[in-house]
């Protein structure tokens, strides 16, 4: 910790400014980026006159994939908040896309897949991805070789900010 803030000491005062400017750049980008990202699904949704699950959902139905999870799962991979994915996943299994149950090991613990149905919706989410994918370069100037940076990039960010919450910087 001390080599970062030894760092920020020895940078000229209009470098720092630079260095604010564009984190919170990044930061109003990464915000925007996923409000986008629901909008995308949501069309998506739209156009396959789907109007029985919202973005947010969709999104939930993919994360889940395969897997059987529990809501705590769900929250510590950081997909999601805990009053959000209560709420979502609740509506989830009232509307058939989420078969939930009891675990066998602890009775207070809910483990949940998807039904067919949430497959389906999983499906949808893919395919979208799978044909932005096709164009992602061509049509979007986005490599493979920048998408590889900016996740490295993204995951040092993640780490900085658990690091933050975690020991109290």
């Amino acid at each position: 910790m001390s080599v970062a803030l030894d760092m920020v000491r020895e940078t000229a005062p209009e470098e720092t400014s630079d260095i604010k400017r564009d984190y919170l750049q990044a930061l109003r980008l990464i915000e925007r980026l996923h409000r986008l990202l629901l909008d995308v699904i949501k069309d998506e949704f739209d156009r396959e006159g789907r109007s029985d699950v919202n973005s947010v959902q969709a999104l939930l139905l993919y994360n889940i994939g395969d897997a059987e999870l529990t809501a705590g799962e769900l929250k510590s991979r950081g997909y999601y908040l805990g009053s959000n994915v209560s709420y979502n996943l609740k509506k989830l299994v009232e509307t058939g896309y989420i078969h939930h149950k009891r675990s066998e090991v602890d009775r207070r613990s809910v483990r949940v897949s998807l039904t067919e149905e949430g497959k389906r919706a999983c499906e949808i989410v893919d395919a979208l991805y799978d044909r932005q994918l096709r164009s992602l370069e061509a049509v979007g100037e986005v490599s493979a070789e920048q998408l590889q940076s900016l996740n490295r990039s993204l995951m040092r960010l993640e780490r900085f900010w658990s690091d933050q919450i975690r020991f109290r910087l």
